[in-house]
């Protein structure tokens, strides 16, 4: 009797994991609809510096190109004219650039989501001419008083420069199809035409230059995406879950 009680309790527990078996295969998720077009817009903090800042003014449009779903073609293109004063000089630099590279998600967006946590690498180039304004001579024995302002206004004109850039940042959707996001750009020197008596001490696209090769860059980016086409795709098993 037993063993008759061991069978059937053996059965009745063998059909209930395959009926759990065959129902978890037969639930298939809805497939994921996702975009692929082109997202256009503009620096706003270069924007905003040129009504603030008397001695900035800037332009910079901003795009990128979804490939995959995970790589995105990027670039940017502008303007700048700044004039810098510092201890010893101030100069005038004015240009213009762009920059082409790529960037890649690293952000797992569910249900409709489309926003990016990414990282990415640029390559830049520039052309612009520098202005020197003012200079003093440096004195290493101030005993008559520091050296007189010179005025130049001596233009040094067909000044190029090459450089890459990593690049990460944020991009999150705000409503329909609008975008903000900000980066953070480290930049790499490559090519750099310049005179011997008078460096390139700002280059647009690259700005102002530290120790050796190295600059630093910020932006905060408005954009708008524009549908091209949508591919259906099944989610993965994480999103199913969510």
């Amino acid at each position: 009797m037993s063993k008759c009680i061991f069978s059937f309790l053996l059965i009745v527990f063998c059909q209930t994991l395959l009926a759990q078996e065959t129902k978890k295969d037969s639930i298939v998720a809805p497939l994921k609809t996702e975009r692929y077009g082109l997202r256009i817009g503009i620096d706003a903090l270069k924007l905003a510096r040129s009504f603030y800042e008397e001695d900035y003014r800037g332009l910079e449009i901003v795009g990128d190109y979804r490939l995959t779903k995970k790589y995105y073609l990027a670039g940017e293109i502008g303007n700048e004219k700044r004039t810098i004063d510092e201890d010893r000089v101030n100069f005038t630099t004015s240009g213009t650039y762009f920059k082409v590279g790529f960037d890649y998600n690293t952000y797992e967006n569910w249900l409709d989501m489309e926003n990016l946590i990414y990282v990415g690498l640029r390559f830049g180039a520039s052309t612009f001419s520098q202005e020197l304004n003012t200079y003093r001579v440096y004195n290493p024995n101030p005993y008559f008083g520091e050296s007189p302002t010179v005025i130049s206004g001596r233009k040094f004109d067909g000044r190029t420069a090459q450089w890459g850039e990593f690049v990460a940042g944020v991009k999150a959707e705000l409503f329909s199809n609008f975008y903000a996001g900000f980066n953070f750009r480290i930049n790499y020197l490559i090519g750099n035409k310049e005179s011997s008596d008078f460096e390139n001490l700002y280059i647009p696209g690259f700005n102002k230059k530290y120790e050796g090769k190295f600059g630093v860059g910020f932006n905060y980016t408005i954009s708008y995406f524009i549908p091209i086409y949508k591919k259906k795709i099944q989610p993965a098993l994480n999103e199913v879950k969510k």
